[in-house]
């Protein structure tokens, strides 16, 4: 789904904005949630799940074609976490392995 995905259904559920207020709409909700993150504060968005942004120490590496070691830099990395809501919507909605018939064991790693 892309960002313009997002402004038709928006569009198509509410009803009530055009699509240009539409598209403000969503650019602002990103927008409010990129200010957030970027003070380094977390969004935590009920029966969706939690954003949280790590600062990540200085560390040492290495390069995977060479074997050389590396120093790699500091950085700030965003989390996402699901809520139970979320994972049980998803888990929910789809059918597993076993439940479609076919033999052998889910992706779970729970034996038949």
């Amino acid at each position: 789904m892309t960002k313009a995905d997002i402004v038709q259904a928006v569009y198509t559920r509410l009803g009530g904005f055009s699509k240009k207020e539409s598209a403000d709409l969503v650019d602002l909700v990103f927008e409010t949630m990129k200010e957030t993150l970027g003070r380094g504060e977390k969004i935590k968005i009920s029966g969706f799940g939690n954003f949280v942004l790590r600062d990540k120490r200085q560390r040492q590496g290495r390069n995977p074609q060479t074997g050389d070691p590396i120093v790699i830099t500091e950085r700030r990395v965003l989390n996402f976490k699901a809520s139970q809501l979320l994972k049980q919507a998803l888990n929910d909605d789809s059918p597993t392995p076993a439940a479609d018939g076919k033999d052998g064991a889910d992706l779970r790693g729970d034996s038949l």
